[in-house]
């Protein structure tokens, strides 16, 4: 059997599109660093990811909690000792973002790199059940350790 050309260069298309295309499980992954163009201003990619609402990957590390049981956490693009959170968007830093997550978090040494996966939101929103003021959030979030 002879296979034409517009045959083969259509299947070799149609191969080349399974071998190249990502996997449907696979996320996009921001750092924490690149979610910023300036300090006063998101990066495209950022608002990119806000606009679409789909699930992304943020790779980081657990602040030490502010509370036990909470549904929530800070994560940071280095190891703190100490929480970075701060009482106003005004005094935000750029390197950490706020988490919500749908259960209880069982806290990770500050030192552990974890892998977060969520929602991106960005802009000044305060949360209502903490009354933490944030301007970057992950939510329906969850994590795990790497």
């Amino acid at each position: 059997m002879r296979i034409g050309r517009r045959t083969f260069i259509a299947g070799a298309s149609a191969t080349l599109g399974l071998v190249f295309a990502k996997p449907a499980f696979a996320r996009e992954k921001i750092k924490i660093r690149d979610l910023y163009k300036t300090q006063a201003e998101f990066s495209d990619q950022a608002k990119s990811f806000a606009a679409s609402r789909e699930v992304i990957n943020v790779p980081g590390f657990m602040a030490p909690p502010l509370k036990a049981d909470a549904s929530f956490f800070v994560l940071t693009q280095r190891p703190m000792a100490v929480c970075p959170f701060c009482e106003t968007s005004a005094d935000w830093p750029s390197d950490i973002v706020f988490v919500r997550t749908s259960k209880i978090v069982d806290a990770v040494a500050f030192n552990r790199p974890i892998m977060t996966t969520g929602i991106l939101e960005l802009g000044e929103a305060k949360d209502e059940e903490t009354g933490f003021v944030s301007l970057v959030r992950l939510v329906d979030a969850q994590f795990e350790i790497l």
